[in-house]
């Protein structure tokens, strides 16, 4: 292969231009460098150490020194905030937008990222009420989005059920049916409340909604059958009940205890038990369970119930069935046999209390309680009406 002479005459030119750009790039980053104060990279490098406490105070010093840093301001408030200091992070916040009205020195979008960020300070702060003026104001611009999180958690935190349909109907992605089912239980919240003051057919319309919303929302068909209870319509409560086993088989727990009582109002007791019998054989459950065995234990005494726990456990062995065995034998035992029954109960019990728990999907908090929202994280219907031991024996 020939190489043409022209090739060893272009080789350093080439070199000569590579290495005068590399110059100008260095020259040009050394400048902007030395513009800058040694107190922001020693702030950044506190940051990548994972020292935010130093590196707010190299911040603050950078400030002083060069007080039109705007990026640098919003990186001291949202480290303030997230500190825990909401009145600092506020206060760096209102400066910068102060100080644009006096002298228009940001630019559009930095003036909505500065509102933006000082709604998050109120929020965190607890001022809700500030905090929803100035989400208010956001509303429409390149930051509504945002604002309509926000202001979604505003009205959910101050029980604003109706205001925060109306935002989650907003919300992008509501007519793909994103957000059906925390509206569901935003129309499910304003029917508790109607039913807690008598207002039955107002519940009724709610719940209706709700449903509309999302058809397999169990709550809503939790609470229709319990507005039926209310105006004596047993049969109608037993029949709604019984389609939580289409929407969610393993919210049957929450209705067995519901059902058992409608069935013992209509004198039908026995009818009762055997439908729950079946909903436990075709959806095994802890809390389901515990439901048969005290309907058990009512109508057909401690045998009958001992030999439904001693079956269940044979079929899903777990400590909290264990317990519920350990509380038959106590009932069935002679006098001289139950005080060291109860001792082997009472240990029992003691170590089931750690694994009869319930389990947010979200978050992983724990409650010896069921939650329809979960109360550390915020999510609904995050929480199954399924022990620990359960996900622990079936992961």
């Amino acid at each position: 292969m020939e190489i043409e002479l022209w090739w060893f005459l272009a080789l350093p030119v080439f070199f000569v231009l590579g290495w005068l750009a590399a110059r100008i790039d260095i020259n040009q980053l050394l400048r902007e460098s030395r513009a800058l104060p040694r107190s922001y990279f020693t702030g950044l490098n506190f940051l990548l150490n994972e020292q935010p406490d130093r590196a707010i105070e190299a911040f603050l010093e950078a400030a002083k020194i060069d007080p039109e840093t705007i990026e640098l301001h919003f990186a001291l408030g949202s480290l303030f905030r997230r500190r825990g200091e909401t009145d600092r992070a506020i206060r760096v916040h209102k400066h910068l937008i102060d100080r644009d009205a006096s002298q228009s020195q940001l630019t559009e979008e930095q003036r909505l990222h500065a509102l933006s960020e000082l709604g998050q300070d109120y929020l965190k702060a607890g001022l809700l009420d500030r905090a929803e003026e100035i989400f208010d104001k956001l509303r429409g611009t390149l930051r509504d989005e945002e604002a309509l999180r926000s202001l979604l958690e505003i009205y959910q935190q101050e029980k604003e059920w109706a205001k925060a349909i109306a935002i989650a109907e907003e919300m992008p992605g509501h007519a793909e049916h994103l957000w059906q089912k925390e509206i569901a239980e935003f129309h499910c919240e304003l029917a508790n409340s109607d039913l807690l003051n008598g207002r039955l057919e107002m519940a009724r319309q709610r719940l209706d909604a709700a449903l509309a919303a999302n058809r397999k929302c169990v709550r809503a068909t939790l609470m229709l059958g319990e507005l039926e209870m209310k105006v004596g319509a047993g049969e109608t409560a037993i029949k709604i009940w019984q389609t939580i086993e289409q929407q969610n088989s393993v919210f049957l727990s929450l209705a067995a205890e519901k059902m058992v009582g409608a069935y013992r109002e209509l004198g039908r007791e026995a009818a009762g038990t055997e439908l729950l019998r079946g909903y436990l054989e075709r959806h095994p459950s802890i809390d389901l369970l515990d439901a048969v065995f005290q309907a058990e234990l009512i109508a057909s005494g401690p045998e009958v119930a001992y030999v439904l726990v001693r079956d269940e456990l044979r079929r899903n062995p777990t400590l909290l069935g264990l317990d519920k065995l350990l509380e038959a034998q106590v009932l069935l035992a002679p006098p001289e046999k139950r005080a060291d029954l109860e001792l082997v109960k009472n240990l029992i019990h003691n170590h089931t209390r750690r694994v009869a728990r319930y389990r947010c999907d979200d978050c992983g908090f724990k409650a010896r309680q069921f939650h329809w929202r979960c109360p550390a994280c915020g999510g609904w219907e995050t929480f199954p009406p399924k022990r620990t031991e359960e996900f622990d024996l079936n992961p």
